[in-house]
């Protein structure tokens, strides 16, 4: 057997007893980035992001969770917490949509539809108000995912396609998956005022999301110049610091209020 057709074994993973720790007690914190109307102001849903005291962000939690094979795990605790703590809103939270990530694995295994599906009807949360976040790595191979999403759907849970138009799927998947919004990630944001190619390329993404029916949220905005560009264009939704970055329940019920109070005046 030459060299080259031996198999390849699987990369170790290295323990990581704190995360563990953590993930087995519930210390994970979720906080949330308020997802906001660009013409009025009024805030529609938010998106959870996990948080942990051991790590700078939720991309290095996740990434230590990869290593020490604990993303699955990591994954549907967070997805957990922030379907429970939806359901319980109240004051102005009350109805207010959220979204959850999903990694590529969690859709790829079996019996994940139902746990999901399992865990929105316990915590009594309206499917409605439940958005469930792909990344395109997810669209390479979609022969599964289109069936398993397509059941989310069917029960009301709405599908976005994560920082659309980072990577390389194909824009076919685009009419075959049962999708409602795309997320133009927030890499193409910063050059869109001032005639870039970026200007150019998210206007098509727009009009392209249009043509197929779907909402568009653009993600990273931090500049009124660009809010007002994404506005005519007809974007549907921000997210980013002009608005406001992750909050904890108390503070992003206090952005809501405020939000709504300004949206009235």
């Amino acid at each position: 057997m030459r060299a080259s057709d031996r198999p390849v074994p699987a990369p170790a993973t290295a323990p990581d007893r704190p995360l563990e720790d953590a993930i087995g007690r519930g210390d994970i914190a979720i906080l949330f980035q308020p997802q906001i109307e660009p013409a009025s102001g009024r805030v529609a849903g938010a998106e959870a992001l996990a948080r942990w005291e051991g790590s700078s962000s939720a991309e290095d939690l996740f990434a230590r969770a990869a290593a020490a094979g604990l993303s699955e795990r990591l994954s549907w605790l967070v997805q957990r917490k922030a379907i429970r703590a939806a359901a319980a809103w109240d004051g102005p939270l009350a109805g207010l949509s959220v979204s959850i990530n999903l990694l590529p694995q969690d859709l790829a295994r079996e019996g994940y539809v139902e746990w999901l599906l399992d865990e929105v009807e316990a915590a009594g949360l309206d499917p409605l108000r439940l958005t469930v976040e792909i990344t395109e790595s997810v669209l390479v191979e979609p022969i599964d995912a289109v069936r398993r999403l397509a059941r989310l759907r069917a029960a009301g849970i709405r599908i976005a396609v994560d920082d659309f138009g980072t990577g390389y799927a194909s824009l076919a998947y685009l009419t075959s998956l049962p999708l409602d919004m795309l997320k133009i990630d927030r890499s193409l944001i910063a050059q869109i005022v001032g005639g870039s190619r970026d200007r150019i390329v998210v206007h098509a993404m727009i009009r392209l999301a249009r043509d197929l029916d779907l909402k568009v949220l653009v993600e990273g905005v931090e500049t009124a110049s660009q809010l007002a560009l994404l506005a005519q264009w007809g974007c549907d939704l921000y997210q980013g610091f002009l608005g406001a970055g992750a909050l904890d329940e108390p503070a992003l019920a206090r952005f809501v209020r405020a939000s709504t109070a300004e949206a009235a005046a």
